[in-house]
């Protein structure tokens, strides 16, 4: 995918996205219904979903329960959803391609390797059987899953350093900052 950088300049603080992810043969994997953008910077935008519907590609619909914090890079393969629980802060990050915003969606590719990371900073790396499934069927080439494995590793490597977006007061930033524009409205 290439970055919209036109794209990205339309959107403002405080607009209504929807957020799709598509896999590498172009069908849609899943859609949030909006989010909020919250933060805008060179590369990243960082939008909270809430009680957001999700669309899932068999059809299938379900509601989120929490404040998510995400954050979208159109310079990194990968984002990261940041869950505001009352035992803590959940990470999922979905290895994907960088995202783009273009017009209608911000949007990205998911390359199905995905690291979920507890309160603790302990992490479990999922779906290593789907990507190597989805690896063979939609002829991933060599350079992606060069890619793809590249920042795996770095991304497991932000999580032990507790790079941001890993770090509760980043996160808890963020929280207030959507808390004092919700109430605002």
């Amino acid at each position: 995918m290439l970055y919209n950088r036109q794209g990205m300049n339309e959107l403002k603080i405080n607009d209504t996205v929807f957020i799709q992810s598509y896999k590498h043969d172009g069908s849609r994997h899943r859609t949030w219904s909006k989010g909020l953008l919250i933060d805008k910077k060179e590369h990243e935008l960082v939008v909270v979903t809430d009680h957001t519907f999700v669309v899932e590609n068999d059809g299938r619909k379900w509601l989120t329960k929490e404040p998510a914090i995400c954050f979208f890079y159109d310079n990194r393969w990968f984002n990261v959803i940041s869950m505001v629980r009352k035992n803590g802060i959940y990470y999922y990050c979905n290895i994907a391609s960088p995202s783009l915003y273009d017009g209608e969606a911000i949007k990205n590719i998911d390359y199905d390797l995905d690291v979920k990371v507890y309160p603790d900073y302990s992490y479990t790396i999922l779906d290593e059987d789907e990507y190597e499934m989805h690896a063979k069927k939609m002829n991933y080439p060599h350079d992606l899953k060069m890619i793809v494995e590249m920042e795996l590793r770095n991304i497991t490597r932000m999580i032990e350093n507790r790079d941001k977006p890993f770090e509760f007061e980043y996160i808890n930033e963020y929280l207030l900052r959507y808390l004092n524009m919700m109430a605002k409205k």
